[in-house]
């Protein structure tokens, strides 16, 4: 056992220079060198005029040596990473000179960036998150996403989804400096600096800042309906609330503090949340923030070219935790094989090739998700009924704005500080408002919370070519209603209307609508690290798919009595027949007088339909015990 007064051996600083014990007592060679108050206290945010400032203190004054770091664009963001080698090529020639610059390096790197905090998280374990992305954490801003549901209206179909924005954007943060950091250390030649490893984190934590009430439901249902003609989404949501946070928490000054130029990378980190401009080119670099020679860098947190990013990373790992699902992709293996080639000017992410067919699982594993939880039957009503709730309620909602605004549900986008009071919670006022204004939005809330619920109807698919365009979507539930059985054939249906139907379009796909996303993936070779090749479908498997994309067609009805579900079947089926559709799966069952009228549909012989003429009867008699028919 060691004694109290023995010497103890100081901790190796860890690979991410992340805060460890310092050595007892600094060389004497470094301590002449160490930051002082005219240089920032954290070197990785250097640029080379400062490292020239930092040698010149050190001893190394020769002019040729300075002319030599500037050239080759040194920034203290790469002092690490140089060794005896590179030194003497920058024509340090003696070898104690060497030694006693390595050294000096080497105690500069042990210096930590005070302030930084260490968050246990359950999927990542122990991060350490730097103090800027602290500073931007404890504002209103931020704060608010500890109130908007990750996954909405699926948290009342699988009770373990209680998560919620502010995690899962700390855990992308993470990610993007895990990935920023792997191709930095591997290929120091692309002088990933501290600011562009800093920007690139900013925008993990806040791409999810323009997230409304219940998440997707809020941009892709709600805003659509309330503000008919405005191509809003919570990218541009996340832009508007970054500039807000950054303005009203005087955060300009405390990014120079830590290195960043504010009039450069608040630019750079709005580009990385939402991409480029729509109306940019391909074969012109659109952004602002950065050069082409940084073009990798936007390809880490929002990937538009294929998808594969860390925000895709971070949900796949959580959401299949809080769920209840396997997650059978592991973004550290992709880490691990990451690289950046040039590909036609542009630098870009590649993988190995033998990484191929765990890009086609990691795309898998995102439809079965969607499947399985995100476009659940449930969740999505769910969300289509708090939809118009919020709908019903809009006008007489009344939320704090700048100046002394009073916003809508609806008009809070254009306002930040009423975006910033806007969350889940505007659920529980409605619930439990006592305003009679609000109280056809409050039945439809008190449905929701005693599971009321409209009733599900039925699904189909339509056939390649006779998919349903996005403008025809609003006409579906009249073309429904139009649809009723023949009076010969079930004369005592129960007569419906359009207003008794809601009908939910969902796409399923890669994340590119029809396109395979693994086409626009680059991969390289053992052999040559840095020639960057394609690998066709074809290439890899016969057994991958050959469409990415297909549309459902989901029908409910508002009226939840048997009678009023049985003709609403009765409705659907018929109008999948008209169409063309493929039957419904359960069609034998719920409509077994129409479905054998569709030539198409019989085949072969479906396990579900009755045998005997005898047993069709019966299954429309079970239907009603009250004697109806």
């Amino acid at each position: 056992m060691q004694g109290a007064g023995a010497e103890r051996t100081p901790k190796r600083p860890r690979r991410d220079r992340s805060p460890g014990t310092q050595p007892d007592a600094p060389s004497a060679v470094a301590g002449d060198v160490s930051p002082t108050p005219s240089l920032h206290p954290d070197p990785r945010t250097w640029d080379p005029e400062q490292v020239c400032d930092f040698l010149r203190r050190g001893g190394f004054e020769d002019p040729a040596l300075l002319d030599r770091v500037r050239e080759k664009k040194i920034t203290g963001s790469l002092l690490p990473y140089l060794d005896e080698s590179h030194f003497e090529k920058l024509g340090v020639g003696s070898l104690w000179e060497r030694k006693k610059l390595l050294s000096s390096v080497q105690q500069l790197s042990q210096t930590p960036v005070h302030g930084v905090k260490v968050i246990n998280d359950p999927i990542h374990g122990h991060i350490e998150l730097h103090p800027l992305l602290i500073r931007i954490i404890d504002t209103p801003q931020f704060q608010r996403l500890r109130y908007v549901k990750q996954l909405g209206g699926t948290y009342y179909v699988f009770p373990g989804a209680s998560h919620n924005r502010f995690e899962h954007s700390l855990g992308v943060s993470y990610l993007a400096g895990c990935l920023v950091r792997a191709l930095s250390e591997k290929q120091p030649e692309l002088m990933i600096s501290e600011r562009d490893s800093l920007c690139v984190q900013i925008a993990g934590l806040c791409h999810d800042l323009g997230h409304g009430p219940f998440s997707h439901m809020f941009d892709g249902r709600f805003i659509p309906l309330a503000r008919q003609g405005l191509k809003w989404k919570h990218e541009q949501g996340s832009v508007d609330m970054f500039e807000h946070l950054v303005n009203s928490n005087g955060l300009r000054a405390v990014m120079e503090q830590y290195g960043l130029v504010p009039e450069e990378d608040i630019c750079f980190i709005k580009e990385l949340i939402a991409g480029p401009p729509e109306s940019s080119t391909k074969d012109v670099w659109a952004y602002k923030g950065r050069p082409v020679e940084k073009s990798f860098l936007y390809e880490i947190v929002a990937n538009k070219r294929n998808g594969i990013d860390v925000d895709k990373w971070d949900y796949f790992a959580r959401d299949c935790h809080h769920l209840g699902i396997q997650n059978s992709f592991d973004h550290k293996r992709f880490i691990q094989f990451a690289r950046v080639c040039k590909v036609d000017k542009m630098l870009h992410i590649c993988t190995r090739d033998k990484e191929v067919g765990n890009l086609y699982e990691m795309f898998h594993t995102r439809i079965c998700l969607y499947r399985r939880a995100y476009q659940h039957k449930v969740g999505n009503l769910i969300d289509i009924m708090v939809s118009e709730a919020f709908l019903k309620a809009d006008k007489y909602i009344k939320i704090p704005g700048s100046e002394g605004k009073k916003c809508r549900i609806s008009t809070a986008i254009d306002d930040m500080e009423a975006f910033t009071k806007l969350t889940d919670n505007i659920f529980l006022e409605i619930l439990h408002s006592t305003d009679p204004d609000l109280g056809e939005a409050r039945e439809i809330l008190k449905k929701i919370e005693c599971r009321n619920l409209y009733k599900y109807v039925g699904e189909t698919q339509p056939e390649k070519g006779s998919e349903i365009n996005r403008e025809d979507y609003e006409g579906l539930p009249g073309e429904i209603a139009k649809a009723k059985p023949k009076p010969d054939l079930m004369p005592l249906v129960k007569p419906l209307t359009a207003e008794d139907f809601i009908v939910d379009v969902v796409i399923m796909d890669y994340g590119m609508e029809d396109k395979n996303p693994i086409d626009n993936v680059y991969f390289y070779c053992k052999t040559d690290f840095n020639q960057a090749v394609k690998i066709s479908k074809d290439q890899v498997s016969q057994l991958l798919p050959d469409k990415f994309k297909e549309q459902h067609i989901r029908v409910y009805c508002k009226k939840t009595d048997e009678e009023s579900l049985y003709a609403a079947q009765q409705y659907f089926v018929n109008w999948c027949a008209d169409k063309g559709f493929n039957k419904p799966q359960d069609g034998d069952v719920i409509a077994p007088l129409i479905t054998p009228l569709k030539p198409d549909w019989n085949c072969q012989k479906s396990a579900q339909s009755p045998a005997t003429p005898q047993e069709t009867s019966k299954a429309r008699q079970r239907l009603f015990n009250d004697g109806l028919m």
